[in-house]
């Protein structure tokens, strides 16, 4: 059976390779006729710490020119989104395995995807939530992404929490009318990501050539006002830090364009404390915050090997 997505299977990913082949295996391409929208693409998820609110902030900061487009710690994909139609071809990855499944079938099979969250809209309540967060492990593709996406516009502040097996333990948002299907923004989103190939792997997994664009928005270093590490079900530490920095040097000195996104920590800057690296703070809006007055814009690093307009530089 066709599948329309690649499996990389390092060690440290949280699902068996075998398991993750079985799943994915759903996903069948083969006659698939979608219905076409020329809308343009947008985020089809709510993500802690998504771009869309600085996402002018980035464009205005990307090369002039570059070959294809890597964006390996997927979630929302604000980024790719904008500029999917300047781009020829795209590579989209993550460890989070719903969540590639999601990103697959957004692609080939959005018509079916759309009716199960149909679905899930008549049936919404404070019950039926419960009973959806609690099947795990479910074995059909699109019942896989049909319950990732309805659980995320559902959820309390779209937040994506797994516990220690792995399981989604977010409870239950307040919402009047909670957008759960969006089927233009599903359509077009499938359109968009014509473009790019889906993979599910670690980020240093990626092999992007010399004259290609990474740009990189990893779980963040925890700060005072915000964690967002409990990714999967495998905490993202500073050793995993420590490992995205060391492997975006070894692009840089292999001539692949780098841009990052992270926040504005000791710990980080100090990572990226080298001539490799140009710096730059961007002032972001934060949602996930139980209080209202908690909700406020916050300093961002942004990490790049290549100079250009840059009116947030940072020379301290």
């Amino acid at each position: 059976m066709k599948r329309n997505i690649t499996i990389d299977p390092p060690l440290s990913l949280p699902m068996p390779f075998d398991e993750a082949i079985e799943r994915f295996a759903r996903v069948n391409t083969k006659d698939v006729e979608a219905t076409v929208c020329s809308r343009d693409a947008a985020p089809f998820v709510k993500w802690a710490g998504g771009k869309r609110g600085i996402i002018d902030q980035l464009v205005n900061r990307l090369p002039d020119k570059f070959g294809e487009y890597y964006e390996p710690f997927a979630g929302g994909a604000a980024l790719f989104f904008e500029i999917s139609d300047n781009l020829k071809k795209a590579y989209i990855s993550d460890s989070n395995l719903d969540l590639m499944i999601t990103y697959a079938v957004v692609k080939d099979m959005p018509d079916a995807l759309i009716k199960k969250l149909e679905d899930h809209a008549k049936k919404d309540s404070e019950e039926y939530y419960y009973k959806v967060r609690a099947q795990h492990n479910l074995k059909d593709a699109v019942d896989t992404a049909a319950r990732f996406i309805y659980l995320n516009k559902t959820c309390y502040n779209g937040l994506y929490r797994v516990n220690k097996k792995g399981e989604f333990n977010v409870p239950r948002g307040r919402y009047a009318n909670p957008d759960v299907v969006n089927k233009e923004n599903i359509l077009a989103a499938s359109q968009a990501l014509k473009k790019a190939e889906l993979r599910y792997r670690e980020f240093d997994k990626i092999t992007p050539k010399s004259g290609d664009l990474v740009y990189f928005d990893p779980p963040y270093h925890p700060t005072d006002t915000a964690s967002f590490t409990q990714y999967t079900k495998l905490d993202f530490s500073e050793k995993d830090q420590q490992r995205l920095a060391n492997f975006a040097l070894e692009l840089h000195r292999q001539g692949v364009y780098v841009m990052l996104s992270n926040s504005d920590t000791p710990y980080i800057r100090n990572l990226y404390n080298n001539t490799a690296w140009n710096l730059s703070v961007v002032s972001a809006p934060r949602l996930v915050n139980c209080k209202a007055e908690g909700r406020v814009a916050v300093k961002e690093l942004l990490v790049r090997n290549y100079a250009g307009n840059d009116p947030g530089r940072d020379t301290g």
